[in-house]
């Protein structure tokens, strides 16, 4: 992780956030190509979820909600984890996970486990951030940010009724920003009180639950595999019936093998009907679908697939980073998926002269409205390769004496270091269907 972590902050993916005054704990800032990965995970989820579906549609909901949504589900009385503080260190722990915590003085051990430590009773932290609104802060109302995307969707679910022309089943998804107050957190970008996540709730007739329940769990499955995450780093593990939430009658985690351990990166999960008939209760609407044909009317269960963007991110850099040797050189690398790699070709002119940069940005800017390109001219050619691995460019397009001659250049795959003699002019059309291909595979599943 440490290694991830440098590469992250040194090529400009993740940096510490106000680093400048000393940064604040768990709270990160997404650099240049760390917004192209992050745009294009999530492009990849909604392409999955919306353009090659018809039974999904798209919302963005408000960050801040009615105050009486978190009494509905449940988040303002139960929404908790239980704390303890050491008044000796004045860290705060989670009581429920002091075997995962580091004690303050001396972290080779567990807070409690010395003679120095001092913990206070646990007692119950509500979760949520708390803010205000209103143009005096006495007067304002309580509101909070949203610890989840979910109950924006739920809120919305009789307008999606009306206006969609959808029926059960059918699934209303978004991506969006949520936030936590966390008493731990850690791990780089894993665990954040700031977050985003991947969420959809897949309303469904109650007589088919089980069956769509078993279809997500094979479908957000398949996702991180065909993006190229190792099989092996990755399984679905079932809830235990003492991990269930309340509401829920099955849920399974997605869990990949990062380097702290098996962590979640995705919860598929039968919520039933809890949702639809709380804020029905709360609010004094009705929340069902209604059958004009037959007359039948049911308030719809709910399967929802919901991910973290961060996590994923990181679990694709974590997969993709490898090391090997070329000319006795040692070389780090990115192996992202072709669709995930923030840069998708790099054009380089061999030198800085002869010609060779006017053509090289004539290519350039050929091929950059067709995938995302990216020009760089500085330093020895060995070099640029090596920065354009580390961000993990799958192709590099070098120009050179030869190409002045004959208007082809070299195209070298990030993976295999092959390189092909190509004509300029079919250049873009050769990328786009290097990029289309399906059958991209991670060299690290041969060893």
């Amino acid at each position: 992780m440490d290694k991830i972590v440098s590469l992250a902050k040194r090529r400009g993916f993740v940096f510490p956030s106000s680093e400048i005054y000393g940064g604040l704990g768990s709270s990160y800032d997404y650099g240049h190509y760390g917004v192209l990965l992050k745009n294009n995970v999530k492009g990849q989820w909604w392409r999955a979820m919306l353009q090659e579906r018809d039974d999904v549609v798209a919302l963005d909901s408000a960050i801040i909600q009615h105050p009486r949504t978190w009494e509905a589900s449940g988040h303002l009385a139960g929404f908790t984890d239980p704390l303890v503080d050491c008044r000796t260190c004045k860290l705060r722990f989670r009581a429920d996970k002091l075997e995962d915590s580091q004690c303050g003085r001396k972290p080779s051990k567990h807070p409690g486990e010395t003679d120095e430590c001092s913990l206070t009773e646990a007692r119950d932290f509500n979760l949520m951030f708390e803010t205000t609104i209103g143009p005096v802060k006495e007067e304002g109302s309580n509101v909070y940010l949203r610890p989840e995307t979910a109950q924006g969707i739920f809120l919305n679910f009789k307008n999606y009724l009306q206006f969609s022309r959808k029926k059960p089943p059918f699934g209303i998804a978004q991506i969006g920003k949520s936030f936590r107050n966390e008493i731990t957190t850690g791990n780089f970008i894993f665990r954040t009180r700031e977050f985003e996540q991947m969420e959809m709730e897949f309303f469904v007739p109650p007589d088919q639950t089980q069956q769509w329940f078993e279809y997500w769990l094979s479908e957000r499955m398949n996702w991180y595999l065909r993006l190229g995450i190792r099989e092996d780093h990755l399984r679905l593990r079932p809830h235990d019936p003492d991990e269930l939430s309340h509401y829920s009658s099955g849920t399974s985690d997605v869990e990949y093998l990062f380097p702290i351990g098996w962590s979640e990166l995705e919860g598929i999960a039968n919520r039933g009907d809890f949702d639809l008939k709380q804020h029905a209760k709360f609010s004094g609407q009705k929340l069902e679908y209604v059958d004009t044909a037959s007359g039948e009317r049911y308030v719809p269960h709910v399967i929802e697939p919901a991910a973290g963007v961060d996590r994923t991110l990181l679990a694709f850099l974590v997969d993709a980073y490898d090391e090997d040797e070329i000319e006795g050189e040692r070389r780090t690398v990115l192996r992202l998926h072709p669709q995930l790699a923030p840069v998708k070709v790099a054009v380089l002119p061999l030198v800085r002269k002869d010609g060779q940069p006017e053509l090289a940005d004539e290519v350039y800017r050929s091929v950059r409205d067709r995938v995302q390109a990216e020009y760089d001219e500085g330093g020895a050619i060995g070099r640029r390769y090596r920065r354009q691995d580390e961000i993990g460019t799958p192709w590099a397009v070098t120009i050179d004496h030869q190409s002045l001659q004959d208007r082809t250049v070299t195209l070298r795959d990030r993976d295999s270091l092959a390189q092909e003699r190509l004509p300029v002019d079919g250049l873009g059309d050769e990328l786009e269907r290097r990029l289309r291909a399906s059958s991209w595979r991670s060299p690290k599943l041969d060893g």
